[in-house]
């Protein structure tokens, strides 16, 4: 497998649809109740800790890019091939594919829980799992210019729900996020920690970066979709500390959800069951990426076909998926994700980049010698 990379024109899209995927893949099924995991350690000062993580992908997409752009246009399959070695880099690559595969069924549970939950307690979840695998693998057979297509009317079209947020505003008490700067910062680091599964999904540009057109504003767009991704999360994690008393916010599971149960329009009664069927859509994108990073990896490093890998890797995770029931079962799986997708997604990248560029410069300074 060669380091470098590049896809058929086809394949390609124009970078300023980096804006969209970094939103879209950063707002997922972890914004309706990420609120009560920070506020347990960060407490009323909960919203520094968003800012921090948001300022930490900043910096983590840009060794990402700027890993990336030591090759021209790679990927990170070939990057590992270029850093390790082919044996050690498909190892690394196993990895990163089994990664994205957690992730997938991360997403998966964590939707259905909410739907079952709320709308259909009594409606069983292989139909659910099975509902959200056909319309992936529909999506994903499209190819990648489909499911970045399905992206940018996500983003579009979505912008009505942030509207919902209006209504507790009416009965917000703003002096609950006073003292400013109180907590202890350890608590607050704490909170920034516990935050990074939130926003996870920048990592895929790994991936994605050789289908961008114009490589050289990757960098831009990719970080304006960082910003009002941020912007959003801070937005509502102020409002809930407003809204919510402490106790009410560390004991709700969907804090955003319970938000969004007091807005009442004439027509509809109760609205958060319309945002839940709605987030479906916003979620799947999500699980397309991340199984496309998944059957890519294995072509790019184990060439397997991308059909084949998609159908075995869909019925595995359908398999999987059935065996997550209770609360207790998803959140056992969500806390052991934490700090898999902290190391890999956080903390890779920056050594990943050293890496390269060392192994970059003493190429260079190889070839210019001979």
């Amino acid at each position: 497998m060669k380091a470098n990379y590049q896809p058929k024109p086809p394949l390609l899209v124009n970078a300023f649809m980096a804006f969209y995927i970094m939103h879209d893949l950063q707002v997922g099924v972890g914004i309706n109740g990420f609120q009560r995991y920070i506020y347990m350690y960060a407490k009323h000062d909960s919203w520094v800790s968003v800012i921090l993580v948001g300022l930490l992908v900043h910096l983590i997409v840009f060794l990402i890019l700027k890993t990336l752009q030591l090759y021209g246009s790679t990927d990170i399959f070939g990057v590992h091939d270029d850093v390790f070695g082919k044996i050690i880099g498909k190892v690394f690559n196993a990895i990163f594919i089994v990664y994205c595969l957690y992730a997938t069924l991360i997403t998966l549970i964590n939707y259905i829980e909410i739907v079952q939950s709320w709308i259909f307690p009594e409606t069983p979840i292989w139909l659910f799992s099975l509902s959200l695998f056909l319309l992936m693998i529909y999506g994903i057979t499209g190819g990648i210019r489909v499911i970045i297509g399905i992206c940018f009317f996500n983003v579009i079209i979505s912008l009505w729900v942030l509207f919902l947020l209006l209504f507790p505003l009416k009965y917000a008490d703003f002096s609950q996020l006073l003292p400013v700067l109180d907590t202890n910062p350890l608590g607050i680091i704490k909170g920034t920690y516990r935050m990074t599964s939130t926003v996870l999904g920048f990592e895929l540009f790994f991936v994605l970066y050789p289908h961008f057109k114009e490589k050289s504003k990757v960098q831009l767009y990719s970080h304006l979709g960082i910003l009002i991704s941020t912007i959003v999360y801070v937005a509502i994690m102020v409002i809930s500390i407003a809204y919510f008393s402490p106790g009410q916010l560390v004991s709700n599971i969907w804090a955003t959800l319970t938000m969004f149960r007091i807005s009442k329009i004439p027509f509809i009664e109760r609205f958060e069951y319309v945002t839940i069927a709605y987030w479906m859509i916003i979620i799947l994108p999500n699980l397309m990426f991340y199984m496309w990073s998944a059957i890519r990896g294995m072509e790019r490093s184990f060439k397997v076909v991308e059909k084949k890998s998609l159908l075995i890797f869909s019925i595995l995770l359908f398999v999987v998926s059935l065996f997550f029931k209770t609360r207790l079962e998803i959140s056992r799986l969500n806390q052991l994700f934490v700090p898999i997708g902290f190391y890999l997604a956080f903390c890779y990248p920056i050594l990943l980049f050293f890496l390269a560029f060392i192994k970059r410069k003493w190429k260079s300074n190889k070839e210019q010698a001979l």
